[in-house]
């Protein structure tokens, strides 16, 4: 057993609250265990310089971590004039998941960047960030209907994502910070709801993965991410937003 008596192969209590924002074309709020972040969407109409002219739309995103969202304060990254190595890899990964669910062709020339921002972090913000990420784009989507930008629902599938480790060579599901600190094996992983996996990073800290040992986390990452995906289709069947491609 883990803190709060959690099981190994059981997730953090999750809570997600869509329209988080007032302000936002629209938003949601996850908390995972003591993560707490809020995805916000933001519609623009422009796209990047490489996109003028395809008719195609760009989905992207940002990520940041709040100064006080650790033990200690972080330094907040504009002092340094640019992003650090980690934001920048984390709101890439997000960014090719969140595309990979959506049908760029029937955007239009349009971009929505999805701004997750962490008020409070406990390990596993960016697979956190991708699971409420989905669900803002879900609905700033629906928006787009409902004023009438879009004739069709661009978003074909769900996203969910996880962390997975090996720990004292035990596998442990949705690690917090202090487990994957103390991780010799740990991996995250981004997964469909159809079962396709868009992305998966692993890492041996300490000794080397054995193809076992990488078959036993993945599919305790897909126990974890099919959870997670069901949370989603019950926030989405009440915004009245589980379509076919869903159900």
């Amino acid at each position: 057993m883990r803190k709060n008596n959690r099981a190994l192969d059981a997730i953090r209590s999750v809570k997600i609250t869509p329209h988080y924002l007032d302000f936002a074309d629209c938003s949601a709020y996850i908390e995972m265990g003591r993560n707490k972040i809020i995805a916000a969407a933001t519609l623009e109409e422009k796209v990047p310089p490489f996109l003028k002219g395809s008719r195609q739309g760009w989905i992207t995103a940002e990520y940041s971590m709040l100064p006080r969202s650790t033990g200690k304060r972080n330094v907040r990254e504009r002092n340094f004039g640019r992003i650090s190595g980690r934001s920048h890899e984390i709101q890439r990964m997000i960014g090719r998941s969140l595309r990979t669910a959506v049908e760029l062709n029937l955007i239009g020339e349009r971009t929505i960047t999805i701004d997750c921002d962490v008020i409070q972090a406990d390990g596993g913000t960016r697979t956190a960030s991708i699971t409420a990420g989905i669900i803002a784009l879900a609905l700033v989507m629906k928006k787009m209907m409902s004023d009438g930008i879009l004739d069709s629902m661009p978003l074909k599938n769900l996203v969910g994502a996880v962390s997975v480790g090996m720990i004292d060579g035990i596998p442990h599901l949705d690690l917090d910070y202090k487990e994957d600190s103390n991780a010799e094996i740990d991996m995250n992983v981004v997964k469909t709801d159809t079962g396709k996996y868009i992305e998966i990073q692993a890492t041996a800290e300490k000794k080397p993965i054995t193809k076992k040992e990488f078959n036993v986390l993945l599919a305790l990452a897909d126990k974890g991410i099919e959870e997670l995906i069901q949370i989603q289709k019950t926030i989405l069947k009440k915004e009245s937003l589980l379509f076919m491609a869903y159900g």
